[in-house]
């Protein structure tokens, strides 16, 4: 049969091209191995194959991303409340923390009552004279836009002096501490004259960190007195007076002090309807 190819560029010609196709080596071609190579080739550049997904890795990194996102909750606030009859040192404990808390360096802002007007409205003063700046407010929410916000974040204490006077005391001390860190120190009345609750200090009880119970000394008999009584005859609950309206008293002249106020009540009611008979 006759071949179809060229036999000058057949490379199955016995004959060599003047041009050959290939070049041919100089020396036999080694037998084809499976050994490698004595200069390997570094497996990063051999490994095709990306690597294995870790769940880990991806757990730690959506965490550090929520952790970089959402901001911190704010640090948790206290509420302490100090209570007693009146003339028991109240004023003057709230006063003390408030300087204590100065000292060491946190930021402290003081309320009281609007209607507590016996010494002036720009400062909270003790029986004995002490004083300190205040504001003077008829209610507890106002506080935070009079205050400022700017200023009202960057506070540490409130201190609430006459705390009986306010009807929004439980909702104000329970979002300071709760929802705004704030340490809050409350001190007032936690009964009235006649030996019920006053207010709200009550409330704010099981909101408490702390509750201190003052007593003040009988002015009868000199022991501790827990309770207060009312020298004059007047009935209405809100009767802000010093020493010329109220007395502290212990149990025993707090019952027998209500029996002479009584009778006297009597004798004086008797009295008017008397003169009124002979008009």
């Amino acid at each position: 049969m006759k071949s179809l190819l060229n036999p000058k560029f057949s490379a199955l010609s016995s004959k060599a091209s003047p041009f050959p196709l290939f070049s041919l080596p100089s020396q036999p071609t080694p037998p084809f191995s499976f050994r490698s190579n004595s200069r390997r080739i570094p497996n990063r550049l051999l490994r095709l194959n990306p690597p294995p997904f870790s769940s880990n890795n991806f757990t730690c990194t959506n965490q550090n991303r929520s952790l970089q996102t959402e901001p911190s909750p704010p640090s948790s606030g206290e509420i302490h409340v100090i209570v007693g009859p009146m003339f028991a040192g109240k004023t003057t404990s709230l006063l003390r923390r408030i300087q204590l808390e100065t000292a060491n360096g946190r930021n402290v802002a003081v309320i009281k009552s609007s209607k507590d007007t016996r010494y002036g409205l720009d400062s909270i003063v003790t029986h004995d004279g002490a004083k300190l700046p205040c504001w003077a407010l008829a209610n507890l929410s106002s506080f935070k836009q009079k205050f400022g916000i700017d200023a009202y974040e960057k506070l540490d204490v409130i201190g609430i002096d006459e705390a009986q006077f306010f009807d929004d005391l439980y909702e104000f001390c329970r979002q300071a501490a709760d929802d705004d860190g704030k340490t809050v120190i409350v001190s007032g009345l936690d009964g009235n004259y006649m030996r019920r609750s006053f207010g709200s200090v009550i409330d704010i009880i099981p909101l408490a960190d702390s509750v201190t119970k003052l007593t003040a000394t009988c002015e009868i008999c000199k022991r501790p007195a827990s309770f207060t009584l009312r020298k004059t005859q007047d009935k209405q609950i809100e009767l802000i007076g010093g020493v010329d309206v109220y007395m502290p008293v212990c149990r025993q002249h707090y019952v027998s002090g209500q029996v002479a106020v009584e009778a006297a009540r009597h004798v004086l009611q008797s009295h008017k309807l008397e003169c009124g008979s002979y008009t």
